[in-house]
């Protein structure tokens, strides 16, 4: 048996060996029960070492392609069995579309790209001088945090500095009730992953962040979308759905909804929880965004003081995506139970990274860095504002903050031709469909007023409605 084994690529000769000896049994090419050759014969013909194909076989017989039997050799092994062994327990093929469009947003950075349709800031409006400043005083004291694993819950000091955030948006949490992850994503994969059996129903907002749709898809959650008004969950639609499908999750992105940039209003978020506790349901409100936000508002979790509601937010989309941190704030045993499925899940966080952020918390560095990410935030989206007037289009609402405009194009005009054309020039666009929980067609795209305002989108945008009318 002769496979065809390149050297001079970056493949390693180990991988290049498993991946065509599966591509062999897979295809059917080497039948179940076939006798592999010799670790030394299979050395000498493909001029490889014997190291490379115990490697090799090691691997194949722990993905079930190969069995080994001791004193005999090395046996294809019954496909039947490897695919019972290889069965994925989460359905990545839910999420395709999601992850396709993190795949191109991610999977090819490149400075000279334009990105309307992104959901975060461009990487020179953070405060990266701030967060080098933060790690080279970490650097100058060392100590045991740089090599050791941190603590369960997450650095205490950090913690304790949440708590007090939180108390000015008057949620009263004891830091046994804050735990550390990386990021809101991880936060609500944590929940998901507890809480979430295939075939649950869960509420989502309609529209909503898509990777949230593939994070619940990919644990066998039935969606069922929420319409959002201007002022929130749309709260007769939302009763009528809980009496239907008996939902057990409500996820909702409550202050500068993305996409729409709207923030839930004091009336709406009460009759929300009314509902919610009428249902015996748990409301997970991702408040990812509510920093963006330059005044003061209540939360879901201000008025339900953590009994139903599970707090999620992160530092992610403000400090640094790269060093990810953030929490998720709730009773103290639905804390206690999340702390252990994450030990279980990932050990612990980056305490490196938890300091970082306190570190830049506790100096007033993030308050004058929030309070000039405001005004600059302002100025981009009036000024995108402007733009889209000039076009004759108009936003969902004016957002009091945040990154996103929701804006409608013309019925005429296909979103999804538009978007293509875009990624053809270097471009990157969010259309509505992305957005809703199941896909459906839509006239709305959401767009990022921090990376807007570029020459080379404008006239993309505007040659292409005028082309198209």
């Amino acid at each position: 048996m002769l496979i065809t084994l390149d050297k001079t690529v970056n493949t390693p000769l180990t991988e290049q060996v498993v991946q065509r000896i599966k591509a062999l049994i897979d295809n059917r090419a080497l039948r179940s029960g076939t006798c592999m050759p010799s670790i030394r014969g299979f050395s000498s013909s493909h001029n490889i070492s014997r190291f490379t194909t115990v490697q090799a076989y090691d691997q194949l017989v722990a993905a079930g392609y190969l069995q080994s039997r001791p004193g005999s050799g090395f046996y294809v092994t019954s496909q039947s069995i490897a695919t019972s062994r290889a069965k994925p327990t989460v359905k990545l093929d839910q999420a395709m579309d999601v992850l396709w469009l993190l795949r191109n947003t991610l999977g090819n950075p490149s400075t000279g790209r334009i990105d309307p349709g992104s959901g975060w800031l461009p990487h020179n409006w953070m405060d990266s001088s701030g967060i080098q400043k933060s790690l080279r005083n970490l650097a100058q004291r060392p100590a045991r945090y740089l090599t050791e694993y941190g603590t369960p819950q997450g650095y205490l000091p950090l913690r304790q500095q949440l708590q007090q955030s939180l108390a000015r948006y008057q949620i009263q949490a004891q830091t046994s009730q804050i735990l550390l992850t990386m990021g809101a994503t991880h936060a609500i994969d944590l929940v998901a992953r507890y809480y979430i059996r295939p075939g649950d129903t869960v509420l989502v907002d309609d529209p909503a962040y898509f990777i949230l749709f593939g994070t619940l898809k990919s644990y066998g959650a039935s969606i069922i979308g929420v319409p959002w008004n201007t002022d929130g969950p749309d709260t007769e639609k939302l009763e009528k759905i809980i009496n239907q499908y008996k939902p057990k999750l409500f996820f909702t992105n409550s202050i500068l909804h993305n996409p729409t940039g709207a923030s839930i209003s004091q009336a709406v978020a009460y009759r929300v929880l009314q509902l919610i506790e009428k249902a015996n349901m748990l409301i997970i409100e991702d408040d990812v965004f509510g920093d963006f936000h330059p005044g003061e508002i209540s939360r879901l979790a201000t008025l339900d003081q953590l009994k139903r509601v599970i707090y999620i937010s992160s530092f992610s989309k403000t400090i640094s995506a790269s060093m990810r941190v953030g929490f998720i704030a709730s009773s103290v045993e639905i804390s206690q139970q999340l702390t252990d499925l994450k030990l279980l899940s990932g050990i612990t966080t980056s305490e490196i990274n938890e300091r970082m952020v306190h570190q830049m918390l506790i100096s007033g560095q993030y308050r004058k860095y929030l309070s000039a990410l405001h005004k600059k935030l302002q100025r981009a989206k009036e000024q995108t504002l402007n733009n889209f007037d000039n076009l004759g289009l108009k936003p969902y609402i004016e957002p009091e903050g945040g990154l996103f405009l929701w804006i409608k194009m013309p019925q005429h005009i296909d979103i999804i031709e538009m978007s293509n054309q875009a990624v053809k020039q270097g471009m990157m666009l969010a259309p509505g469909n992305l957005f809703s929980p199941h896909q459906e067609p839509s006239q709305w795209m959401r767009f990022n007023v921090a990376s807007c305002n570029e020459k080379q989108y404008w006239e993309l945008i505007h040659d292409y409605l005028h082309n198209k009318l």
